[in-house]
């Protein structure tokens, strides 16, 4: 069943106007309700600020500010209104050390460039159908990064609330 994105906001913060312009043009033919737009990481907050979109999609490489800053920013600044917004980070670059690092700074998912609208629909759907639950520590916040639970794991439970 396709799905129905009318009623989504999508937050975009992307440096490359031609890359901006792809990224909007396929979320709108995707049928996003509505799509902002940001040129980096400080001027995508202050918009995130303004409007609280339902998701933000977010390039990593940018300045002055990047995507990794941009995603602390959501996930640890006192003035961020929905900490726990998706995130999804967009990057040509897609070694397992930079979806660590990524995985690490509080992002949702990852997006490797190119990408098709498919693709993006996917990743979109994924956050929505399959939300995580956030974890806080002195060093983290953000989506659990435990994707699945072993069904053969027989050790001591890994967390006490767990």
């Amino acid at each position: 069943m396709p799905y129905d994105f009318s009623k989504l906001s999508v937050l975009v913060v992307e440096d490359s106007a031609p890359m901006l312009e792809v990224v909007v043009n396929a979320l709108k033919l995707l049928g996003v309700g509505h799509v902002y737009q940001a040129r980096n990481g400080e001027s995508g907050f202050q918009q995130f600020i303004k409007i609280r979109p339902d998701i933000v999609l977010t390039d990593w490489e940018m300045e002055p500010v990047d995507g990794l800053e941009l995603i602390k920013w959501i996930r640890r600044d006192s003035m961020s209104p929905k900490r726990t917004v998706p995130v999804i980070i967009m990057t040509g670059y897609a070694a397992s050390m930079r979806v660590a690092e990524a995985r690490d700074k509080g992002v949702t998912e990852f997006l490797v460039k190119p990408f098709t609208a498919n693709e993006l629909a996917r990743r979109i759907a994924y956050v929505i159908d399959s939300p995580r639950d956030f974890v806080e520590t002195r060093e983290f916040f953000g989506p659990d990064r435990r994707r699945r639970r072993s069904q053969d794991y027989e050790g001591p439970e890994r967390r006490k609330e767990d």
